[in-house]
């Protein structure tokens, strides 16, 4: 049974004993930090029923046995929502969201330092009247730019507990956990108002919307003021069916209209003059402005030209630490599965179960495995570049680029997000508020080279350049990557321009504050994806090295050379069938083999092919493979794997799309099996295309 439906199904007894606490902040404010601090690592991360935005639910520890429960809401600037996981974090405070009960309690996060945007949701969610309290982060941000703020007046203005924090340093947080353990706060009454006409509508539509819907008051008076000022709400679907609240909103829009009163904006503009008051004397500027260094590094990272060249300076740095500072422990995992094969070959006797344990098992999982240094060397450049603030600065600078291939900056997170994994890049992408613009990020985000292309691009840059120094090797790679971003671009063009026509977006951002990293953060995040890597290690590679081994040793050829007794096997007949239409690209049956084991994760080309060359009494180490490429020939004694195929083979696999959960992931996001099944139509065409012409003309001017 999954650890969400124990938690709110729990008996009567024990529900007495459980809270849920409900995260919500806008982005940028700190409320992941906040959330692994107060649940270390005691999360779990799925989806919410029904839709694809990600659920993360963590325990918390207090009073050293009792067990609190924290969901972490999508990040929001207002409950009025134009997202689908902006609309998942308001439904699950208004109650809406089915098998995902209404808080008991709200933390809401805000950043200290822009105090009046981020008030504008804790008193939206004040009109909840749901036990709340607030979280002042970045507490030394706000110090920087010379901002003293009250916390106690604030406490006592907006009637609720607000914790002074700095959730990176662990600032805060054993008072937060005090003050949420308290239990409930009783809430004051509504201390903003509107226009006393608008007041006696609201208060009519509230009771019209309870009876309907069968809200209490309270809830049906929040919905009423989001109703009321947001004219396409009616889309969202909880209304379909109820004429009476639709017919009666349309009423109260015309009569507020005929007495000059903007139902538009005077919601909005009621609940900031209210903000306003309450922050009149609660903060105050020193006049120790310090946001100097702040405004010079933005000259200088957003520069229209300088910008361009640290983005890409930035990016080579990463890829020569892949290459530099992962090549110790990755010989020391190759050692290690080396040494286990032979173990496993000295202490059993010959046959088909130790060929499978050590060629198959050991030697397929190792062949991945061994990547795990480089992989995560990526994610910590990825978390840092998030942490600091800079992946915002890298959305600004690449909006011109963006704009002219009809997208805008905020698709570029999601983009460059798909550089470590497709699968949460392409989820990313709900933040994007035109459904089309999130449709064409979707289709290209695949392009972004993603972390399962690592071992491919490592082993061929090492059989294409064997004596190749990290600067080398990092170019190499640093090309596949501009490649993969080239062809996103211009496919992004194509669909913006034909299947998906739609006006450019007008690109509005934030840009945060920079900061110190929370090395705690990124470490965490790095353990979570390490934890993924070796789960699909240990599972998808480990069953498909299996089924690769099988196919590659049935059916036995007796009296043959292993290679023919290879070419005979079902994997052979089918890399034989495959060959005759990927010889054009410079690949023979068995890179064939591999094309068609890597459809499951692109990672298993490695693995397969280690398989194939392990058969013929080879270790996992990457050396012998790199050697085994090397020495592949074609019947004809030409090289198989030469320069001009194996830059063939990377680049087709820059562009194919070789992965069954981005294939799900598109499904789901889409909800349809439309767009997935034309994704891999288009990029397989396209990697085969681009791949042949690569080989060809490399062919025509001479290349080997």
């Amino acid at each position: 049974m999954p650890e969400e439906t124990m938690i709110f199904k729990s008996s009567a007894e024990d529900t007495k004993e459980l809270k849920m606490i409900a995260l919500a902040g806008n982005p940028n404010s700190g409320k992941t930090t906040v959330f692994n601090a107060l649940t270390n690592l005691r999360q779990k991360v799925g989806n919410y029923p029904g839709v694809t935005v990600e659920k993360k639910i963590g325990r918390m520890i207090v009073s050293g046995e009792r067990e609190v429960y924290v969901l972490d809401l999508p990040g929001t600037y207002s409950l009025a929502v134009r997202s689908p996981d902006e609309r998942v974090a308001r439904d699950i405070l208004l109650g809406r969201m089915k098998d995902t009960p209404q808080p008991d309690m709200v933390v809401c996060i805000v950043d200290a330092s822009n105090l009046e945007r981020n008030l504008y949701l804790v008193n939206q969610i004040q009109d909840l009247r749901l036990p709340m309290v607030v979280v002042l982060n970045m507490m030394d941000t706000a110090a920087q730019q010379g901002k003293e703020i009250d916390a106690t007046r604030l406490a006592q203005g907006l009637g609720v507990p607000v914790i002074a924090c700095v959730a990176t340093e662990g600032k805060g947080i054993e008072a937060l956990k005090t003050a949420i353990l308290s239990g409930s706060h009783s809430m004051p009454e509504r201390q903003w108002r509107l226009p006393e006409a608008m007041e006696i509508e609201i208060e009519r539509l509230a009771g019209v919307i309870s009876e309907c819907m069968h809200l209490d008051k309270t809830t049906a008076f929040a919905e009423a003021l989001i109703l009321i000022s947001k004219e396409d709400e009616k889309k969202s679907g909880w209304l379909i069916g109820k004429k009476r609240i639709e017919e009666c909103v349309k009423e109260i829009r015309g009569r507020l209209t005929e007495w000059g009163i903007n139902w538009r904006s005077a919601v909005v503009e009621a609940r900031y003059d209210w903000i306003q008051k309450i922050l009149k004397d609660i903060v105050r500027q020193t006049g120790s402005k310090k946001i100097a260094l702040t405004d010079r590094l933005d000259a200088i990272l957003t520069h229209r030209i300088w910008g361009w060249f640290i983005f890409v300076g930035l990016m080579a740095i990463m890829f020569f630490t892949i290459f530099s500072v992962a090549s110790f422990p990755m010989e020391m995992i190759d050692h290690f599965f080396a040494r286990l094969g032979d173990v496993v070959k000295n202490s059993m006797p010959p046959g088909d179960l130790r060929d499978l344990i050590a060629n198959g098992m050991i030697a397929g999982v190792g062949a991945v495995v061994v990547f795990l240094p480089q992989i995560l060397i990526l994610f910590f450049f990825i978390g840092l570049l998030q942490d600091t603030g800079y992946m915002a600065r890298a959305a600004f600078i690449m909006d011109k680029l963006m704009s002219r291939v009809g997208l805008h900056g905020k698709s570029f997170i999601p983009l460059l997000s798909s550089f470590a994994c497709a699968v949460p890049g392409i989820m990313a992408a709900r933040t994007i508020e035109s459904p089309k613009d999130r449709l064409v990020t979707i289709l290209v985000a695949p392009l972004f080279s993603c972390s399962a292309r690592l071992p491919i691009y490592t082993i061929m840059i090492a059989a294409l350049i064997p004596g190749a120094s990290a600067w080398q090797k990092a170019s190499i790679m640093l090309a596949m990557y501009l490649l993969g971003m080239v062809g996103a671009f211009v496919m992004a063009w194509f669909f913006k321009k034909t299947l998906l026509k739609s006006q450019t977006p007008v690109f509005i951002m934030e840009l945060p504050p920079y900061r110190l990293p929370s090395f705690k953060t990124i470490v965490l995040q790095i353990w979570e994806r390490s934890l993924i890597f070796l789960r699909r290690a240990g599972t998808v590679i480990f069953c498909f090295s299996i089924l690769m081994w099988a196919l590659m040793s049935y059916p036995k050829v007796l009296d043959v050379s292993p290679a023919e007794s290879l070419r005979g096997s079902f994997a052979g007949m089918i890399g034989s069938v495959l060959e005759p239409l990927i010889k054009p690209l410079g690949f023979d049956w068995r890179i064939g083999i591999g094309l068609v084991g890597s459809f499951a994760a692109r990672e298993v080309f490695v693995s397969t092919m280690n398989i194939v060359f392990n058969i013929q009494g080879h270790t996992s180490q990457t050396e012998p493979l790199r050697d085994a490429f090397r020495n592949a020939t074609w019947p004809d004694g030409a090289m198989v794997f030469t320069p001009l195929t194996c830059i063939s083979l990377m680049v087709f696999y820059v562009f194919a799309m070789q992965c069954i959960s981005t294939i799900a992931v598109v499904k789901r996001e889409t909800n349809s099996w439309r767009w997935p099944l034309f994704q891999v139509a288009y990029l397989t065409g396209l990697a085969y295309v681009i791949a042949l012409c690569i080989f060809q003309g490399g062919k025509l001017l001479g290349f080997q």
